[in-house]
């Protein structure tokens, strides 16, 4: 006995990802609640968007395994949180303003069904353009990635945005941007997260 302990093994998402936070995706009915990746109702106010994408890793490869959670404001801009101390905007009770989604098994595939974001007032007044924040988490992934969705369709509003603003190279900025297609009568908007090499995705840390 020498006295030293052995390091610990680090520890991640798992393999188990999806059967521990997402386990009605896994075949699995345990919680009374299952959150998902639907945020509206019939009822809510906004305009609807579809939100998909893939994460790959540093070998351009999908990452199958991996979840993202969301939280977002409502159409008006308002998070319906306590701290969020806004006046004069109000709290959209048909709208859940978070959501967990979890790669499709067979294609890489992750997706929100929600509502196009209003405009936040930020630290000192700052108008923050739309957006959402994400938190991904997967396999490998020693702690969660927190980065932020923008919309290509609000090039005035990123342009004065003052995180967006943070970031120096354009090219990096790009990384944070989904891209607006209408398919029929769906508005989509595609977001693509790059854990590492060429286009890595900016990430934030909170």
């Amino acid at each position: 006995m020498t006295g030293t302990l052995r390091e610990t093994a680090s520890q991640t998402a798992g393999p188990y990802v999806h059967i521990g936070l997402a386990p009605n995706q896994a075949g699995f009915d345990i919680f009374e609640n299952n959150f998902g990746n639907v945020l509206v109702t019939p009822q809510t106010k906004g305009e609807r968007i579809h939100i998909e994408g893939m994460v790959f890793d540093g070998s351009n490869t999908p990452v199958r395994d991996v979840l993202i959670e969301c939280w977002q404001a409502n159409a008006e801009g308002k998070y319906d949180h306590p701290g969020d101390r806004q006046p004069g905007k109000k709290i959209d009770p048909a709208f859940r303003g978070w959501g967990r989604a979890c790669s499709d098994f067979d294609t890489g595939l992750y997706s929100f069904e929600t509502i196009k974001p209003g405009i936040v007032q930020g630290r000192k007044g700052r108008p923050m353009a739309p957006h959402i924040s994400l938190w991904i988490v997967a396999r490998g992934i020693n702690l969660g990635l927190n980065t932020r969705l923008y919309f290509s369709d609000e090039t005035e509003a990123n342009a004065k945005d003052p995180v967006l603003n943070l970031i120096e190279w354009e090219v990096r900025r790009k990384t944070l941007i989904a891209q607006r297609e209408t398919r029929g009568d769906t508005i989509v908007y595609r977001f693509d997260i790059r854990l590492q090499g060429e286009g890595e995705t900016v990430f934030f840390d909170i």
